[in-house]
């Protein structure tokens, strides 16, 4: 897209800059807010590009630029040629460094210019990988499991939850299709963002060797029975972000609500999956987003704006404003049909480090440190210690 057809604020389109607010420029991560790109000396343009080299290094390789936003996060705009100048200059910063622009997405808003571009500069070590942590929230039987089998497989459901089975532990799993324990799957993305899941592997170990990002799945329970396994699993997991799952048919429910009110309760960003839109009328899909989108407002999540997302530009945009609590994304998807399962994919393999995430990957780093509490011997085994793994 480009300055001769910018987006034009309320044409249905995603639209980030909605409100004429986000969230502060966060200090740490990889997304820079800049009024405007204008180098007027070598210094200055040295100490951009320096900049740029940070915020990618905080987000492993990957940066967003929000251009016409002020500090505070204020959605001013600028002007056409300030604009054109402003591209120009993160262009060359991007060039001077090796990195590449994967996206810039312009729109106007109140008559004025903004753009966001997003970045990336591949990493020196490409054995070294990032790894995300998602839970799955949602009401029985909305397709938490089914999603996750055909995620993770890469084979599509046959409409009697076929994809789900191998994610079930027990048998009473099995002969209901629900889920009353915490298991646990994974997907990877390779680092050109091919997704690395077991229709192309064979084990676990070789999605880990052939991945760059690798996300962990925490499938919960859904039944209201099942509340204190849920709140558990949760909290042990200690996930990135939620993946919040509603049935078109079903919709939301008081569930739905809990779920969310959990969530927002641990300050996690969120975004939603309407799944088996194959089974019902076109016309409860967007009542079903009404609900969400109502819902939002009414919890104490940390933004109340919820958009669907319809194309792969999106995507990428999405995924860094909802990690920063700027809105909860909305994805309608069939497990059947397959349908816009890419844009979820494509989702997926954007998401951006959260400080949550980054501290993870440094404490992979240095040396673990086990606190041990006690010590005995059991006969056939040998000696057993017990105690908290604190690093």
């Amino acid at each position: 897209m480009t300055l001769d057809d910018p987006v034009i604020e309320g044409s249905g389109s995603f639209y980030p800059f909605s409100k004429g607010q986000l969230p502060p420029e966060p200090p740490l991560g990889n997304m820079e807010y800049k009024l405007k790109l204008i180098p007027v000396n070598e210094t200055r343009r040295q100490h951009l590009s320096t900049q740029l080299k940070w915020r990618l290094k905080e987000g492993f390789g990957e940066a967003i630029y929000e251009i016409g936003v002020r500090d505070d996060g204020k959605v001013v705009g600028i002007s056409e040629e300030d604009m054109r100048i402003s591209l120009t200059t993160i262009d060359n910063m991007a060039k001077s460094i090796g990195a590449e622009i994967l996206l810039t997405r312009e729109f106007l808003h109140n008559g004025k210019h903004v753009a966001e571009v997003v970045l990336r500069r591949l990493p020196d070590n490409t054995d070294e990988f990032v790894d995300f942590r998602i839970a799955l929230l949602g009401n029985v039987d909305s397709g938490k499991s089914t999603i996750l089998g055909v995620l993770s497989s890469g084979e599509l459901d046959n409409g009697r939850g076929k994809a789900r089975l191998n994610l079930f532990r027990h048998p009473h799993e099995i002969q209901t299709g629900r889920t009353s324990s915490v298991s646990r799957e994974i997907l990877g993305f390779s680092i050109d963002g091919q997704v690395v899941n077991y229709r192309v592997s064979d084990t676990s170990e070789e999605i880990l060797q052939q991945s760059f990002k690798l996300i962990t799945f925490t499938d919960l329970a859904g039944h209201h029975k099942y509340i204190r396994t849920t709140i558990s699993g949760l909290m042990a997991s200690k996930p990135d972000f939620v993946m919040l799952v509603v049935s078109a048919l079903v919709g939301c429910n008081q569930s739905t609500v809990e779920h969310l009110s959990l969530a927002a309760a641990l300050r996690l960003p969120v975004f939603a999956v309407i799944t088996k839109t194959d089974c019902c009328d076109l016309a409860r899909i967007p009542k079903v987003i009404g609900d969400l989108t109502a819902l939002t407002q009414s919890t104490d999540l940390p933004s109340d704006l919820a958009a669907v997302v319809q194309t792969e530009d999106e995507c990428l945009s999405a995924a860094y404003h909802m990690a920063c609590g700027a809105m909860m994304p909305i994805f309608t998807v069939s497990n059947v049909t397959g349908q816009n399962l890419n844009l979820l994919t494509r989702f997926l393999s954007m998401l951006p480090c959260t400080v949550a995430t980054k501290a993870r990957e440094l404490s992979l780093r240095e040396p673990a440190e086990f606190q041990i509490d006690k010590c005995y011997r059991l006969d056939g085994v040998g000696k057993v210690v017990s105690g908290i793994l604190t690093r």
